[in-house]
Order: structure tokens, then sequence, then C-alpha cells
């Protein structure tokens, strides 16, 4: 019935409903189409951490559900607090490149970066990981992920299924130390990509577990 940027509107309208839940500028003009038609939309632009968690009591705010929210926020925050300490005693912290598409090559959003902060590794381009559009992370060409001599690269390329093997045939990236370790994992974008309870649970699981691997070994 909706994708992420495109919807049959008539399917929704015929369901009536009371409100239509949407994420970013991405869908401004599906929440356009609603609103136009006189379905009440919320659209939320969160892009950290605190911003998920945010979202989380808002959303339960405005369905009458606001205690259990905060409950359900609460225990969210402490469950990320206890991988941040489980990961402050790892004896290293991996370089971390995380991809989220591969032609162009982008690099990960604000709320992906803290999370692998928070499992115990360092993300090699934090500068752009502030940058809200996706158009803003792209990566001019491959040799600039080589200086920064990732130890760990993940992919989860929206929706398509990572490849290692193409990862590591780019030219100069048998330098990279992740390549050459063959450290290339994949998470799925469900798990990390959607600024959402999962992110928080199966995706920062899914980054820790793999840190957490690399620094047993090193």
């Amino acid at each position: 019935m909706s994708a992420f940027t495109s919807a049959k509107l008539e399917p929704i309208l015929a369901l009536q409903p009371d409100l239509a839940i949407g994420f970013s500028d991405i869908q401004a003009d599906i929440a356009r189409e609603l609103i136009q038609r006189g379905v009440e939309v919320w659209i939320s632009n969160h892009r950290s951490v605190d911003g998920i968690l945010g979202y989380v009591r808002r959303l339960g705010a405005m369905v009458g559900a606001a205690h259990r929210a905060e409950a359900y926020a609460d225990a969210l925050a402490a469950r990320v607090e206890r991988v941040r300490q489980a990961a402050a005693q790892l004896p290293r912290r991996p370089r971390v490149y995380f991809e989220e598409w591969d032609e162009p090559q982008i690099s990960c959003i604000r709320w992906v970066s803290e999370l692998v902060g928070i499992a115990g590794g360092d993300d090699i381009f934090p500068e752009r990981a502030v940058a809200s559009l996706a158009r803003d992370r792209i990566l001019a060409t491959p040799d600039e992920v080589i200086p920064r001599a990732p130890d760990i690269v993940i992919g989860s390329w929206c929706g398509k299924k990572f490849r290692p093997e193409k990862v590591a045939a780019r030219a100069g990236w048998d330098q990279v130390p992740a390549v050459r370790d063959r450290e290339l994992h994949e998470i799925k974008s469900p798990l990390i990509l959607q600024p959402g309870p999962a992110a928080l649970t199966d995706g920062l699981d899914a980054l820790h577990a793999i840190v957490a691997r690399w620094a047993a070994r090193h």
C-alpha cells in the first residue's frame, strides 16, 4: 500500500485512517497528498539515538499510550546504556566504515554513527554523519576510505544484498585492514536504517557482536 517514497492513495483513504505517520522530508509528497485529501498526518524527522527515544515518547502520547511509551523508551535507553557499558570493557576500538549504498558510496547517517560508537567502534566518517540528506554523505571516490584504514566494513545497502567480494575488489582496497582481514559484514537494512526501536535493539546488538568478535581477535 505504501513504500518509502510512494503510496497508493485510494487504498489508504478507503481505510479511513485517523492518523497517517511518516518519516522525513523524503515522504513530503505523500504527506501533502494525504493532507489535501483530509487525512491528519504526522511526519517525524529525527536523526539521532535521542531522537528515536523522543519519537517513541511522542508517538505514544499521540495515541493515548503516554505512560506505556515512556516506560518503553526508558527501557530502550537502559538497554542502549548496557551495551555502551559492555563495549567500554573491550580492549580496543575498531575503526568502522558503514556503507548505506554502493553506487554511489554513501556513508552512514547520524543515528547509525552514534550506534557504532555505542557498540564499541569509531565511525571513520563522523563529520559526514551529521548530514541528514544522503546526497551530502556521498563519497567523491572510493579512495576516500583507504587512508582512513577501517578495521571493519559493514554494508547495509537499503534492501539490496551486500556483496563483500565486490567491496574487496575495489581498486586499492587491498590495503584496507578490513579487506585484508576479511572483516566485511552485512546488517540488514530493516534492522539499522529505520530510525525506530529496531535500530536500538536488533541493529545495535548486531553492531556490538561484530565489534566484540573483532576485539576478541585483536
